[in-house]
Order: structure tokens, then sequence, then C-alpha cells
């Protein structure tokens, strides 16, 4: 069985380009996926009125939609509500589950991990409960997956990023490539990037770069079509393109797993 995923990250409504919305929704619903993951980073401050833009598009969305917050998500601006309710808003307004869990059909399960820490303005932790809980969820199933990950920080950079890793970020990959983590979607940096992970190659690494902000960093506005059938996987990069008219097709990467790991598919 065939599943398609899209995948968006950090839409920071608040400081979005309003005119390519209506193209992102479109390109969404031309390719029909059976899930839409959201990777973090809905707003820009976490204010009420960027929550609602935020939740009047997800709404729009032509499929389920899974998502988990980032650090933008939580208060910058208002200490006292980042230290007593840091998700507060995010919950009345987007979900109240921080780390949901969907099944696509009978054939994959996707599983949100926050790796939000309240306490630090950028860097993400992943601590042990979350990843005990992910990998019982996935432990718990029949069958060999595919199971999906869903979080905002990446667990593993890309050589030349200079921000800091995330807590926990090795162990967590670790823990993931050993419970059947087959692939784990995130954004953060807004930069795109999919491999498999160096060290831990059991499990397979994707990361968007952003959707609607204006902050790109030397990329252009993206987002990612997952294609899961059997141990295959396919993901497909979409751009903007310069006028904000809509997003084209960049390219297709595929990737068999085999018993030693993720591999890149030579028949792609």
């Amino acid at each position: 069985m065939t599943t398609r995923i899209v995948h968006l990250s950090d839409l920071h409504f608040g400081r979005d380009r309003p005119e390519l919305a209506e193209p992102l929704i479109a390109a969404v619903d031309d390719l029909a996926p059976d899930l839409v993951a959201v990777s973090g980073d809905l707003t820009q401050r976490a204010r009420i009125g960027q929550f609602r833009a935020a939740r009047a598009f997800l709404e729009r969305l032509p499929a389920p939609v899974l998502c988990v917050p980032g650090n933008h998500d939580t208060p910058l601006d208002n200490l006292l509500v980042r230290l007593l309710r840091p998700f507060g808003r995010y919950r009345e307004h987007i979900s109240h589950d921080l780390e949901p869990r969907l099944d696509v059909g009978d054939d994959v399960a996707v599983v949100g991990a926050n790796t939000v820490n309240p306490l630090a303005w950028q860097r993400g932790r992943i601590g042990p409960r979350t990843v005990d809980r992910v990998c019982a969820a996935f432990r718990a199933r029949s069958g060999e997956g595919p199971n999906v990950v869903v979080l905002h920080h990446p667990l593993e950079h890309a050589p030349g990023t200079d921000k800091a890793l995330t807590r926990g970020a090795g162990r967590a990959l670790a823990a993931f490539g050993a419970c059947g983590a087959h692939v784990v979607l995130c954004g953060h940096l807004h930069n795109w990037h999919t491999a498999p992970g160096t060290v831990v190659r059991r499990t397979l690494l994707v990361q968007a770069g952003t959707s609607l902000s204006t902050r790109v960093r030397d990329e252009p506005n993206d987002f990612n079509l997952l294609t899961l059938d059997g141990r295959s996987a396919t993901v497909e990069r979409y751009t903007a393109r310069d006028d904000a008219s809509g997003f084209d097709h960049e390219g297709a990467y595929r990737f068999l797993r085999t018993d030693a790991g993720w591999e890149v598919d030579a028949r792609g």
C-alpha cells in the first residue's frame, strides 16, 4: 500500500508571505495526500492573531493534519506566559495534544514528538520519556512499518550548520533506529536536506525549509511530498516560484530500506 504525506514546516504566520498561501493550498490539494504533517513554528511570536491565522490555514488543507509545536510557538515577548503556560495558546488554537499520533490506513504510523524547550529560545531538547513513548508506539504495532516521527528540531545537522544541535539528539536517534522509527520529519533551520542518518542509517532524515515565511536562508520556500511504499521512500521537493504564483517540482530523491539501513535507490 502506498502512503503519501505532505510535509510542511515553519509557516511563521506573523512573518509569512500572504501571497503564497493560496498557491501552497492549491499545490497540496493537487497532490491529494493521505496526511499533511507540519513540523512546527506555525507562528512567528505565538500571538493569538497569528495562531488564528495558522488555524484558518490548516482548516483549508485537503487531508488530515498532524502538527507539533516549534520554538516560535511559545511566547517570546511575554515572559510570564512563557514560563507558566508556554503551550497554552498552541493548545487553544491548534491542538491540545502536543505529541499526536495518527495511523494512516493499516500500514503507516505517524507519531509527533515535542522538542521545544520553553527555557531556551532556539535550542530544542528531546528527553528519554519522549523517546520511550515514541518507541513504545512503534513496538506495539504488528508488521514492519513504515513508522514516521514528526518533530521540529533536527536530530542531526548537515555540514555547515551553525546552530546548536538538539539536546539529547544522539541518544534519541540511536533509540529511534533501534525501535523501528524509519523516517523523521523536521524543520527549524529553514534549509532543505534529506539523507539517511550519518551514524544511524536505519532512520531517514527529511528536513523541510520554510513553506511560507519571509525568513528564507538563500533557499526558496518549499515543502516535501513523502511517498512510502513498503521498503521504499521517495522524497519530492516542491519550491516556490519567484513570482509566488505557485510551486514547482524541484526533484525526487529515492531511498530503499535494507537490513543495514537506508540506501540511495540506484534505480532512481
